[in-house]
């Protein structure tokens, strides 16, 4: 029988759909054209053929459950030298309760803090990079880049403060025995520091499955050693020396005078319960232990919380038990002095009344609570015991840091976030061994072993640890409050604000234990932070940052809606009938240069036919990819012409574009150069255009250079888009580069060819999430290769001079006259004057957009210079007057002011057979010649008669410019009305045509009525 895969194209719900597009198990899910479409492109089949871009490497892949991955490493990486040299300190200093409060207050902070890294490690897969993998992701790159480095320089200065601690314990216990390694100082730390360093290393060469079972034994050892202080509590002093030294056995008494805080002085150090916190939170530290090793675990997801939660309860309860047990069998101070014991009767004497000298000591006691270290090793039953688990802390500490830092490394150099790390992203055997890592690590390490003294950088370490750990809870409060669907952890045992106080929390704890080392580590952070935000890595992980944005923005647009307008907070929102912005460079640089980022530009642009929605994406990202390489914040949209015409298309974007009160009140295009000569239709849409505009009750401005503004045939294409049709028999056709406004910029220099607007043919590449179809099988099997030569190759192309941005069709430079026109508005303009042509009043937009080009750093040389017309001559200096007035009203700075007294005064005959010969190929009937299509509307003579004044004044306006506006850096002209039903196309672009060229760019405008400026504040 059949089966269902082989009666439907649709595919049934399955892991491999859902996995990443770089993952080697990914499967393809048909589009929804593939399924919509009457012809569907089999690219399942094809996707079976291509070759896997991770093949699997060869050997036994090992990895770890919950006990042996997370457990028993966070048990071994908390339970360090503090739990041996410091608890019975502490309980001595702050007493029984305040010690537990003390304990208590730790956990707290190492709980909330596992609480969000549980929900962070169940909110879908997590891979190699343990802490710094859940920050960045979490987070986003900035911090999580911040976290990974000091991550691993703070984990490979521990690798060596470990080997310390462990070298000074044997230290002192080869000393107790009366004997010496070498001189007793500081050359047998670095000895057997490095000695013991060269076997950590090798034993991580060895691999993880080696690793684990090293630190099981040390693990055994370390349980052994608490057992062996439990005994020996139990049984009491086995000797009068051990009782003199305060180990008096389980009182009711001594358990009473313990249970309070004596606070006092302790290695020049005087002590309050803050302080002794801060001594203690080390402690419970660690917990990211098995967190680091993400990548080795079977299932993530279940072993860091569960493995670190228990972690966390076990070695909680025993600090409790063991505060408990040393408070009430140990004296905070006591001489040493057995012969005290034996001068009196030893078993007659009442107990409490036979320690009472051993504590007279008057602050000189050598031993107790308050004045031992070694009180573990003095209750236990067997002392070198006690040795041995301090040994396997500090050797377990040192393994752990060692294999995790370069696995952090490794994950941060495969991110790229920082440069010339990649070397060490490299993995090796089937288990991805960090192996540059690990030296990396080594080497650090070995310096640090070798300085000797690392008590001063100690806090530091710990303020990097909290840093992350601060930044784990943030993450978690920060992605809640986001509201983001896509956050839904398995584990539900977490809270928000929880998240807020832990992150609090850590911070506090942060400067209690140093508050310089408090706020070096913020400095660092926000150093690391902004310098990664500098350099914009190219990644993309879903961050709560990028959730927030989303958040924020449309909580903005939605409280912008209740704003009400105003004249004052009147903002130029710009409708850039561009096309492809790449290919009218100008056009795009100029709007944005009125904007500047500080108000809504959208970039549009139309294409013939329907295509598919992967299509509409390329073209988009291929459109954002240039704004960003330029510098330009804008949006940008794209319309379909299904033969409706452009026109239409136009005032549907017109009518749809934006959101809100963030939506355009004015259209901007470029002027369409090849009017005389283009066929009628593409006449008839670019004149609707502006009908369509106004209709939309926006301003209208076009823009005109005398090269032109579209040099789509000029310039490089590096991102053709070869699109699959489904209306020709051809398996691929070109995509139409430069189809926008019926040609809106095309000078008539740069006459059209067949092929001008089609994508470089001799490019095959795609933006990405928007693949190449039909690509052949010898440049799939190449698609790693290639994408790591371009990874390497790849520059922030911010930097690159326009020279290198803009170049030929086959890559060679731009001739300087073409470079310049297309980079005229990225570039200082010459000293001169912006001519504002103030003829009529429009709102005052003719006069606002050249105050604001005037503010750019490219006019920033110029001036401006107001022209306008006086009712009659002999009102002349009342109307220089009053425009005077107003303009300072305004606030607007001039150089100069002008009033034209006689644009109504008949025109000169040259000028009037200048205009007669733009319009003489309009004055005939239309006629059709083979191969040439050059119909066009006709110019009649009513029309000529109607307008005739009009027209006048628009040869006088000529007249006019040529005179004072010849060498003008920049002309804005109030564009001529066209009423409708009144002028034709042929006439109003004769208009256009008469008073714009040959002159020094300009930008015929005008607004919509509404006023823009005002005087009232």
């Amino acid at each position: 029988s059949r089966s269902l895969g082989q009666l439907t194209r649709e595919v049934l719900p399955s892991a491999e759909n859902y996995r990443d597009i770089i993952s080697a198990k990914h499967a393809l899910r048909p589009t929804l054209e593939e399924l919509h479409e009457a012809r569907f492109v089999d690219i399942i089949e094809k996707a079976s053929r291509r070759k896997s871009i991770h093949p699997l490497k060869k050997g036994k892949i090992i990895k770890f459950g919950w006990v042996e991955g997370v457990y028993m490493r966070c048990l071994l990486n908390i339970w360090g030298v503090m739990l041996f040299l410091r608890l019975s300190w502490v309980i001595g200093q702050a007493g029984i309760v305040e010690g537990i409060i003390v304990i208590c207050l730790s956990n707290l902070v190492t709980l909330a803090t596992t609480l969000s890294m549980s929900a962070v490690s169940t909110n879908g897969i997590i891979e190699g990079g343990g802490i710094y993998y859940m920050i960045s992701r979490s987070l986003g790159p900035e911090f999580g880049g911040a976290i990974g480095l000091m991550f691993t320089i703070a984990n490979s200065v521990a690798v060596s403060m470990y080997i310390v601690g462990f070298c000074e314990s044997l230290q002192d216990l080869v000393r107790s025995f009366g004997g010496t390694i070498l001189d007793n100082g500081t050359n047998d730390i670095r000895v057997v520091g490095v000695v013991t360093l060269v076997g950590i290393l090798v034993l991580a060469f060895v691999g993880m499955d080696w690793v684990t079972r090293t630190q099981m034994c040390l693990l055994m050892v370390l349980i052994a050693s608490q057992i062996d202080f439990v005994i020996g509590s139990l049984m009491g002093p086995k000797t009068a020396l051990e009782e003199a030294r305060g180990f008096v056995g389980y009182n009711g008494q001594v358990f009473k005078e313990n249970l309070n805080a004596n606070y006092r002085s302790f290695e020049g150090v005087e002590h309050d319960f803050f302080s002794v916190f801060s001594v203690f939170f080390p402690a419970v530290t660690g917990i990211v232990a098995g967190a680091n090793l993400s990548g080795d675990l079977k299932d993530p997801s279940v072993a860091i919380p569960k493995g670190t939660l228990l972690a966390i309860i076990t070695t909680f309860l025993s600090y409790i038990s063991y505060a408990f047990m040393m408070g009430g069998c140990v004296l905070r101070d006591a001489s040493g002095n057995a012969s005290l014991l034996h001068s009196m009767s030893f078993h007659e004497t009442p107990i409490p009344e036979r320690w009472d000298d051993l504590k007279e000591c008057n602050n000189t006691c050598r031993y107790g609570l308050q004045n031992d270290n070694q009180v573990m090793e003095l209750v236990s039953l067997w002392g070198p015991l006690i040795y041995g688990g301090c040994f396997a802390a500090t050797l377990s500490s040192a393994i752990a840091s060692l294999v995790g830092a370069p696995r952090v490394l490794q994950a941060l150099a495969k991110d790229k976030l920082y440069p010339f790390i990649g070397f060490f992203s490299k993995g090796y055997g089937a288990n991805n061994d960090p192996i540059r890592g690990y030296i990396c690590v080594f080497v650090i390490a070995f310096g640090c072993i070798l300085i000797g003294q690392l008590n001063y950088i100690a806090p530091l370490l710990s303020n990097f640890f909290l840093a992350a750990y601060a930044l784990i809870n943030f993450s978690v409060f920060h992605v809640s409050l986001s509201k983001s669907p896509g956050w839904r952890p398995s584990f539900k045992y977490y809270n928000a604000w929880v998240s807020l106080l832990g992150t609090v929390l850590c911070i506090a704890v942060m400067f209690l234990i140093s508050w310089w080392t408090a706020l070096a580590t913020f400095f660092v952070v926000v150093t690391l932070y902004l310098y990664v935000s500098y350099r914009k890595p190219e990644v993309n992980w879903g961050s709560s940052t990028q959730a927030q944005a989303y958040y924020f923005a449309l909580r903005s647009a939605l409280e912008l809606n209740k704003v009400q307008e105003h004249v004052k907070n009147y903002r130029p929102q710009l409708l850039v009938l561009s096309g492809m912005p790449g290919y009218r460079p100008a056009l795009t640089d100029f709007a944005n240069l009125i904007t500047k980022g500080k108000s809504l530009l959208i970039s549009a642009m139309f294409i013939k036919g329907t295509h598919s929605r992967r299509i509409h994406e390329a073209i988009s990202v291929k459109a954002t990819k240039w704004f960003e390489q330029h510098k330009v914040k804008a949006f940008f949209i794209l319309g379909e012409d299904n033969g409706v015409g452009e026109a239409y298309v136009a005032k549907s974007l017109m009518t749809l574009s934006g959101l809100g009160k963030l939506k355009p009140n004015t259209m901007l295009m470029g002027y369409k150069g090849d009017w005389q000569t283009c066929p009628k239709s593409e006449l008839d849409s670019y004149f609707s255009l502006i009908h369509a505009a106004m209709d939309s009750f926006l301003a209208v401005g076009i823009l005109r250079m005398q090269d032109g503004l579209d040099y789509s045939s000029l310039i490089e294409d590096t991102d053709a888009v070869i699109i699959p049709t489904l209306l020709k028999k051809e398996e691929e056709v070109n995509l139409l580069r430069n189809v926008s406004g019926g040609q809106l910029s095309l000078s008539t220099k740069q006459q059209r060819q067949p092929n001008s607007y089609g994508m470089n043919s001799e490019a095959n590449s795609a933006p990405p999430g928007s693949p190449v179809l039909d690509q052949p099988e010898e440049e799939e099997e190449e698609v790693e290769e290639e994408e790591e030569v371009e990874e390497e190759e790849e520059e922030d192309s911010t930097s690159v001079k326009d020279s290198d941005m803009f170049r030929g069709i086959k890559g060679e430079p731009l001739s300087t006259h073409h470079l310049h026109a297309i980079t005229n508005f990225r570039r200082r303009q010459p000293k001169g004057f912006i001519d504002v042509w103030w003829l009529y009043d429009d709102g005052g937009l003719t006069l606002l957009i050249p105050h604001i080009l005037s503010t750019r750093s490219q006019f920033s040389d110029c001036k401006l210079r107001i022209f306008s017309l006086a009712n009659r001559s002999n009102e002349l200096d009342r109307a220089h007057r009053n425009l005077a007035a107003l303009l300072s009203k305004f606030r607007i700075d001039y150089s100069d002011l002008i009033i034209i007294p006689d644009i109504i005064k008949r025109a000169k005959p040259e000028t009037q057979k200048e205009f007669e010969e733009i319009i003489k190929n309009f004055r005939k009937e239309p006629t059709t010649n083979k191969g040439h299509h050059v119909e066009h509307d006709y110019i009649t003579d009513s029309e000529i008669k109607t307008l005739e004044e009009k027209t006048n004044r628009h040869m006088r306006l000529r007249e006019l410019l040529n005179e004072y506006s010849k060498d003008s850096v920049f002309i804005v002209i109030t564009l001529p009305m066209p009423r409708k039903g009144t002028v034709s196309a042929p006439l109003y672009m004769a208009w256009l045509e008469l008073i714009t060229a040959g002159m020094p760019p300009a930008l015929i405008l005008r607004g919509n009525q509404t006023s823009v400026l005002t005087y009232y504040s």
